[in-house]
């Protein structure tokens, strides 16, 4: 595979989510070199470390789901100097990925093995919405946080505000804090919603509303939707060999 094949084929899986977000920053290459991709490197972040593991392992390209924000001030720069060291491209699909129908919010559903996605997570009229699914078997609350600790492979956060098996959840992976998204939750009978922060707010709004509030972190809520995308481009170019960097659990409770 070489870069340019690359490009194409994201226009091919992301389609109109691009156009959505066609010079908003929200996806593209950091660093872009053409050249034959054998090994790509995977992550939720790009920072620095994920650079040099990416480097060990004798990647050509290195595939986030953010990119090194400039308001983690100076971050960028030192990421770009080491890319250009190591001959390394990079890139990354932030709310593409959020939203397309293989991405961020579906694969966690995926991952807790929901039975049925009623709802896709999506952007509309500059706002996010939630996935929705169903489980057929109704869990309790300590069920389904021990499955998403085992998915995720970190202790969570979770509120208890109600005595109902959980059967509907809303999820919003990555920065769900918004009172609005667990108010879409509520409003659309979510028994839970999950997501990879938290704020005051969120806490009280979900006690309030009567919803179960499940938080994981930011990184391992999202890194599951990275992966649905490797494995796409692996369907494409089977001879590419895909490797997941593992990223410490900084966010971890």
């Amino acid at each position: 595979m070489k870069t340019s094949d690359f490009e194409e084929l994201m226009l091919k899986l992301f389609g109109n989510w691009l156009l959505e977000f066609e010079n908003e920053g929200e996806y593209g290459f950091t660093h872009k070199l053409e050249k034959e991709v054998n090994v790509i490197a995977y992550a939720t972040n790009l920072t620095p470390e994920t650079v040099e593991k990416a480097h060990t392992i004798g990647a050509d390209l290195l595939i986030t789901h953010h990119d090194a924000w400039d308001f983690v001030y100076g971050m960028k720069e030192v990421c770009l100097d080491r890319l250009r060291k190591h001959h390394i491209s990079h890139y990354f699909t932030h709310y593409p990925l959020d939203f397309v129908e293989f991405g961020t919010s579906t694969a966690l559903f995926e991952r807790i093995h929901i039975d049925k996605i009623t709802t896709l997570s999506t952007f509309k009229d500059n706002q996010e919405f939630p996935g929705i699914g169903v489980f057929h078997t109704p869990l309790s609350f300590i069920e389904l946080k021990d499955r998403l600790e085992r998915v995720m492979e970190e202790p969570i956060k979770a509120w208890e505000n109600h005595d109902r098996p959980i059967q509907k959840v809303g999820i919003l992976t990555g920065a769900g804090n918004q009172t609005s998204l667990i108010q879409y939750a509520k409003n659309h009978d979510c028994d839970a919603f999950i997501t990879g922060e938290r704020s005051l707010y969120s806490v009280q709004y979900a006690k309030f509303a009567g919803i179960h509030f499940y938080v994981g972190s930011h990184t391992f809520t999202e890194i599951f939707g990275v992966e649905n995308l490797v494995v796409r481009i692996q369907e494409f170019f089977p001879n590419v060999k895909a490797i997941k960097i593992q990223e410490d659990h900084i966010e971890s409770f």
